[in-house]
Order: structure tokens, then sequence, then C-alpha cells
């Protein structure tokens, strides 16, 4: 006789989210997803132990293997606990043990490691477990509290075949201090949770010579500080003094190596999705500065034949030359992302590749690239050319706007942002306008900023009647008029100052609601209600 086979449907594994088919026989077990090709199968001689318990997904088969590997089947129904426990029983001489979870509700308790498990529990009843390998990064965000990121990075095509919400972050408070071994300082015990995390989730110091190559104090612009780049054949590790980070290349999508204005500095820009997190703050762009004349000597821990067979050749064994060009070379042949670097059309009145500006209170350059401007360091901010939909320039005009000796630019998104950058010096406004030309992107200049009237310059237009009907009215326009082109609300134009007070916005309404007639009207009249004054005797 043959082996008997009893199926289960509807039943997850692990964390997948495609449900699918269980089958036990005393041969073994496997599942099969639905859809795809999912297979997962156990011999008999592995089973060691199997569990039920309470999850999430209505109930759950735990099966421990005799190598530790834990197994989770979830999508059980209460009902099919006795025949799975006559199935267990028959096929494996197993027990199914059953297990009882905490469901008090409470967020204190004791923490375990087992099993590559974070166990957290509550009067000795497990609540919640999280598996290690999940875990990406850790860091302390207080004296007493420590942060845990969640979503694998080598298991990224995974998490974006999950739907719904993903737990991403979580936060433990430990308070207390203990004595370690032989030392006579106390250390905190939220440190010793924070080691115990980086060790067992394999996120800390890795075994020496298992990286490619190690960039050792690393200037990093955004998050500010100085970082270790140990770079390996898949992800990178940036290490700092309190936060260590594990970035998979697979989510560097973006690469951009800039000269720096000041002749000295070279910036490397790492652009990534998803962002780096830092507790609540994210950053989609890493910018790292190097000095120019810097020279590195390093070797890489990769044999010849590696070189060749899976690097193609765009790899050296060793490298005696400026650190940036060697940093810049790694990245782009790990990541296989193409280096984007300053636009050939682009020259500012110094001959450099960017403009010195500020974004609000942040100084910083802006660089206008082939198909998108960057503005870095901080915030680094990425526009590309196909978003934008006009661009428009302030205090570059006659009257009192020729004495200053800088400018504004405002970039009108397609999607109602907008991005303005101030104190732009005089001479770099025909370099900057030509290049907009060139690139096929509309313009507008303020022409008169007591009133707010603006005029079209060159750009694209939608037809030639409407180009004759922007000439015949003088291209002349005020704000709080019709918006002909439709492409950002008359407001948002209005580039005068980085203050957004109520005191402002009345102002502006103000303005758009009588006009600038009617102010005069009013002042003319009150002038002319007042006595005029006795001469002096």
């Amino acid at each position: 006789m043959g082996d008997i086979v009893n199926q289960f449907d509807d039943i997850y594994l692990g964390l997948a989210p495609e449900l699918g088919l269980l089958r036990l026989a005393q041969s073994g077990l496997g599942w099969k997803a639905r859809t795809g090709s999912g297979i997962f199968t156990v011999r008999d001689a592995d089973l060691k132990r199997t569990t039920w318990l309470r999850a999430a997904r209505n109930f759950q088969l735990r099966i421990q293997l005799r190598d530790g590997r834990i197994v989770k089947f979830d999508g059980f129904q209460r009902d099919d606990f006795e025949k799975l426990k006559d199935i267990i029983k028959a096929n494996y001489g197993l027990q199914l043990e059953t297990k009882e979870m905490s469901v008090k509700g409470w967020n204190w308790g004791e923490t375990d490691f087992s099993n590559s498990q974070l166990v957290f529990s509550v009067q000795n009843k497990d609540m919640f477990e999280i598996p290690l390998n999940e875990v990406t990064n850790t860091s302390l965000t207080a004296k007493h509290e420590v942060m845990i990121e969640l979503g694998g990075a080598d298991g990224e095509q995974k998490d974006r075949s999950r739907k719904g919400d993903q737990l991403v972050e979580m936060r433990f408070y430990i308070p207390g201090t203990k004595s370690q071994d032989g030392e006579v300082e106390e250390e905190s015990n939220a440190n010793i949770f924070y080691n115990l995390i980086k060790n067992e989730a394999d996120i800390g110091d890795a075994a020496p010579g298992d990286g490619i190559v190690l960039f050792s104090d690393i200037l990093c612009l955004t998050p500010r500080g100085r970082y270790d780049i140990d770079m390996f054949p898949t992800f990178l590790r940036l290490r700092g003094k309190t936060t260590d980070y594990k970035i998979a290349y697979s989510s560097i999508i973006k690469l951009f190596l800039l000269p720096k204005p000041d002749d000295v500095h070279v910036l490397f820009v790492i652009g990534l999705d998803p962002p780096l997190r830092q507790g609540q703050t994210r950053y989609p762009f890493l910018v790292f500065q190097f000095v120019r004349e810097e020279e590195t000597d390093v070797t890489l821990n990769l044999d010849e034949e590696t070189i060749a067979a899976k690097y193609e050749g765009k790899l050296e064994k060793k490298y005696e030359t400026r650190t940036y060009e060697v940093v810049s070379t790694l990245f782009k042949a790990l990541t296989a992302r193409r280096v984007t670097i300053p636009s050939e059309f682009f020259k500012s009145y110094h001959n450099q590749s960017a403009i010195k500006c500020s974004m609000k209170a942040n100084e910083g350059v802006l660089y206008p690239l082939d198909k998108s401007f960057l503005f870095i360091p901080k915030p680094p901010t990425f526009i590309p050319h196909s978003e934008i939909g006009s661009v428009t320039f302030s205090r570059v005009g006659g009257g009192a706007a020729s004495a200053s000796r800088t400018f504004d630019l405002k970039f009108n998104m397609k999607s109602g942002i907008d991005y303005s950058f101030s104190s732009i010096n005089r001479e770099e406004y025909a370099n900057l306008n030509e290049f907009l030309q060139n690139k096929k992107i509309k313009t507008k200049s303020i022409e008169d900023e007591s009133t707010g009237r603006y005029v079209e310059m060159a750009g694209e237009s939608d037809s030639e009647e409407d180009t004759g009907k922007r000439k015949r009215k003088s291209v002349v326009q005020e704000y709080g008029g019709d918006d002909e082109e439709g492409e950002s609300s008359p407001d948002e134009d209005f580039v005068a100052d980085d203050s957004e007070s109520d005191v402002a916005e009345e102002f502006d309404e103000n303005v758009s609601d009588s006009g600038s007639g009617g102010s005069d009207n009013e002042d003319n009249g009150q002038d002319a209600d007042r006595p005029a004054k006795k001469p002096k005797k």
C-alpha cells in the first residue's frame, strides 16, 4: 500500500503572502503555492518537534527541524487540531504540543534569543517573536532606548511581493545597568541588548576578510558624520559611531559624481529606494565628500577569476589612484548603475559645473544636469526635467531689481510642488537661462515685484495660435488673474519671501481682490480729506 496523503487547503508558509496546499505523508510533508512555482518539502527524518499555537492568521503549526531551523505554517482552523494531531502521531511518532500565548496586551516583559528569533514574553508566556534575519539595522536612540528596523535587505524581492502594511520599526525601552564579568564599570542594559541584536542579527562587524574592501573614516555630509564603508558582494555596511546600516545594492537607484565649485572637493551622491531611516528622518540620498587630490592604495579581496567571470573585468585587483575614483568605480561595478557626471552643456560664470544658492535657510549648490537638477548637500533635492512645468526667475528685471546682486529661481512642478532657490549670483543668470532654453523648459521672469507682474520668456508653447494671443496681450499677466497655462496657480508663482506667515497670505489676497488701482484711489482720498498744514511763521 502507498502512503496515505492528508491535505490541508489555504495554508501560508512562514511570512509568504500567497496561499498554498500542505500535504502530509509518512515520508514527509510538502507545501506548494497555488500560484507560481513555490515548493517546500521536509523529510520525516528531519522533524524534531511540532507545536500548535494561535497566530495572526488563525492557528499555526510550528515545526522544529533537527538542524535548529523553525518552519511555520499558518492558516489552520481551530477544528483542524484533532485531525492534525492524529496525523502527526501516526506518520512521525511526534506529539503535537500546544503553546499558550500571552494576550494581556502588556507592553513590558522579558526578551530572549533562541532559534534565530527575538522572543518577547510576559509572565513566562510568549507574546510575539521577531525573526532576526528580518532585522536590517539597530541603533541606540537614547540612553535606555534601542531601535530596530525590519524588512530584510537580503529578502528585498520577497518584501516587495507582500501586500498591505508592514512593520518596519520597533523600539525597546530597557532601563538599568549591569556589571559584566571581570569588569568593575557597569554597562547599561540597553547597550548590552544593542550589542546582542547586532551579533545575533548579523548586522555588526563581519569576520575579518569577508568584505571586498573597506574605506575608513569617510566624511558624509548627509547624514552628517564620518563612516566606514565596508563593501560586500551584495550589500555594504555603513558604520558610524552610534549607528550601523546595512544597505543592499539593489536599493541603490542613482549614483552621482560631482565636483564641488571650490576646486578642492568632489561629492559622491547615492540615491536610495527605500530611503535610509534614522529615527523619524528619512534620507533618500547619501552625500559623501572627498578631497580631490587625496589618493588611496587598496587591494580587493577578490581573486582574478572572480573579477573576470562575475564582474566581467570591470574591476581591478589593486588600485593606486584618487580615492573618489576608486569608490565610484567600485559602486558602479557592484551596483550595475551608471554614474552621472556634470553636464557638458552648462558652465557657470566662473566655469564651474554648479551654482551656489540657498534653499530656504540652507546654503548649498545646484547642479544643472543633462536630465535633472540636483541640489546638495542639505536637503538633497532631485528635480527631473520631465517633471518641471516651468521655471520662474525673480529680481532679474529693471527698476529696483537691477540694483540687486542676486536673483531667485523657482521650479514650478507639474505635480503642483514648487522648489525655490535664492541668493544666486546675478552673473549666473545668462548661462542658466540659456541652459533652460536648450532643454526646452518654459521660463518666466518677474517684471515688477511691487505689482506682482511677470513676462513670458522663451520655452515651449502649446500652439502658434496660443503664442500669437500672448503676443497681442503684450505677454503681461498679473497675479490674481486667470492662469491660461493651467500649470500652476497664481499664488504659487509669487516669489517674494521664504516666510509663510498669515500676514503675508492676507496681503496677497487683498492685492488679488482689490487690485492696485483701488489702493491708489483710497490713498488719494485720504490725503484729500486731511487738512493742509499751516505754514510756519
